[in-house]
């Protein structure tokens, strides 16, 4: 079960990271602490703490080159979808997130559309940022707005790059889904939210992280997460 934060804007792998690790992912005791009672995720396992729909298109944060992309459909009206845009010194990349199957397709879309927005509200500050309460709900909407908290209690931000690859994904009936998937963070790093500096001091701690989420499709058709739980390195279909 996971109670800190992590790297981009997801849950940690224990509560004992040091403000001095630098990857964003290996964040920090001053965060897991101050996110400790808040970040308790209802989850079942793991231990810690993500283009056009199904097509590949370069990721958000502007990377181009060969790392995927992430699969996303344009805004809709019906939807209103949020919009995100991350700065130009960060970027998502998703590996494999296109299956050709369209169910399963969409909810991928909004499994990477969400981990944009949790990342966009983490380098803005904004606990209140629309994209947070448009893909979460339930618990895992509470345990969200408390991870973005949790950063701007620690006067940080981060910067870099995460890949996300590896994804799996189950439906249950038209309106519940699992989507398991790997990150790597060895190419993100803690920011000091006012004075810019990086830390790219070397740490021990694995960049792989296996997260095992639920979503639940709502009534205007987007797949919301209501759950998320992680699993720092150990996770033998997520290393290189």
């Amino acid at each position: 079960m996971s109670t800190a934060p992590v790297h981009r804007a997801h849950w940690p792998a224990s509560p004992t990271r040091k403000l001095t690790l630098n990857r964003r992912s290996t964040l920090i005791a001053a965060i897991a602490l101050t996110a400790a009672a808040a970040l308790s995720l209802s989850a079942c396992g793991s231990d810690h703490n993500p283009g056009e729909q199904g097509g590949d298109r370069p990721s958000v944060g502007g990377a181009a080159g060969g790392a995927s992309a992430s699969p996303r459909t344009s805004a809709s009206p019906s939807f209103g979808r949020p919009a995100v845009q991350l700065p130009s010194d960060v970027t998502d990349t998703y590996e494999g997130w296109k299956t050709g199957e369209e169910a399963e397709d969409a909810v991928l879309s909004d499994a990477a559309r969400r981990i944009d927005a949790t990342n966009d509200a983490i380098l803005r500050g904004d606990t209140g940022a629309p994209g947070l309460s448009f893909y979460y709900r339930d618990k895992a909407l509470s345990d969200a707005v408390a991870w973005v908290q949790a950063y701007l209690d620690a006067n940080l931000t981060f910067t870099g790059t995460t890949r996300y690859y590896a994804p799996k994904v189950t439906l249950s009936g038209g309106t519940a889904a699992s989507v398991v998937y790997c990150s790597d963070e060895s190419k993100g790093f803690n920011k000091n939210r006012r004075t810019g500096k990086v830390d790219r001091t070397p740490t021990d701690d694995s960049p792989y992280v296996l997260y095992n989420t639920r979503l639940e499709k709502s009534g205007k058709g987007v797949w919301q997460t209501t759950r998320l739980t992680s699993k720092r390195g150990g996770a033998d279909g997520c290393q290189p």
